[in-house]
């Protein structure tokens, strides 16, 4: 069993508007847009990162905004919720600011014992905040939403499976430990990781796999240290049968990839070098930043790319 990986690193999905994307995560949710960069494999379409003041590992949603995409049809084989935690008692102030936001799919119910607070996001990506006690994460705190209720960074992804049972043995695997079962949904989680450390698996035998678009998760990605412990949890996954892909220069960490055998993509990144090591903390951003390979591209993804507000 690896004992490397810490919990989530960042969650990527997919969306059709670039502008109603950065609207939602940065004034309605709050989240500081910490990167301001392109898909590497499409640097016509912005990657746009959004989580705490620095990107702390197990704060950070990614988006890859490809104009006018479809939306995904939900269904198994992929994350079907990602989840923040917020302060205990919060979540009356988020049914409110997200309802005066036009936000739709609201719900309030109690899973495990945590109250929860379910709500798409313009895309019909499936949300949820639960409130937790004393997360020991620091917010950061814009557009009127104050540290007593602003967002800390993760608490858990739920995937929808038709059979949980490859893919609870590749987490636990992977280091998480069985919690407990619930109304088909399996809980599982870090030993002793203090946040973004839960993975709620939803067994859904007569579902049909689900087609990927705008709203869509595309990978969900595991933190660990660094390099050296990135190699050796490679090294691992490929001696127990896993495809994995070679390491991945992403500038801001380093990745590998793996499809799981549930159908949903997992990336293992590095906490290193983190997304100051081309911006200043306090501009975080704010600059449209390129990867070498496009960096010549720049005057044209400058006049192509969309104007984001601050």
């Amino acid at each position: 069993m690896l004992n490397q990986i810490k919990g989530l690193h960042h969650v990527t999905s997919m969306a059709a508007d670039a502008r109603t994307n950065n609207a939602f995560f940065t004034d309605t949710l709050g989240l500081r847009r910490v990167k301001k960069t392109v898909n590497f494999d499409s640097p016509d379409v912005y990657h746009l990162y959004y989580g705490d003041e620095t990107g702390t590992p197990g704060t950070v949603m990614t988006y890859f905004p490809f104009p006018d995409m479809g939306r995904g049809r939900p269904g198994t084989g992929e994350v079907g919720t990602t989840v923040f935690s917020v302060p205990e008692g919060a979540l009356d102030y988020w049914s409110d600011r997200l309802s005066a936001r036009g936000a739709t799919g609201l719900k309030a119910e109690t899973t495990f014992g945590e109250n929860r607070l379910n709500f798409a996001g313009p895309d019909g990506d499936g949300f949820a905040l639960i409130g937790v006690k004393d997360d020991p994460r620091a917010p950061w705190t814009s557009n009127g939403i104050d540290a007593d209720h602003a967002i800390r960074g993760f608490h858990s992804v739920s995937m929808r499976l038709r059979d949980d049972g490859a893919t609870r043995e590749l987490l636990t695997f992977m280091g998480y430990e069985t919690l407990e079962t619930r109304d088909g949904v399996t809980r599982l989680a870090v030993p002793g990781a203090a946040a973004a450390s839960v993975i709620d698996l939803e067994t859904m035998p007569n579902i049909a796999r689900g087609q990927q678009g705008a709203g869509s998760v595309h990978h969900v990605a595991f933190a660990v240290e660094n390099r050296e412990k990135q190699l050796e949890v490679r090294k691992a996954l490929m001696d127990t049968g896993h495809q994995v892909t070679p390491v991945i220069d992403r500038d801001y960490f380093w990745a590998i990839y793996f499809r799981t055998p549930g159908g949903v993509l997992f990336e293992i990144a590095t906490n290193e070098p983190g997304f100051d090591r081309d911006e200043d903390t306090a501009h975080l951003g704010e600059a449209l930043k390129l990867p070498q390979q496009h960096k010549h591209l720049r005057p044209i993804l400058e006049q192509h790319l969309p104007k984001l507000d601050a």
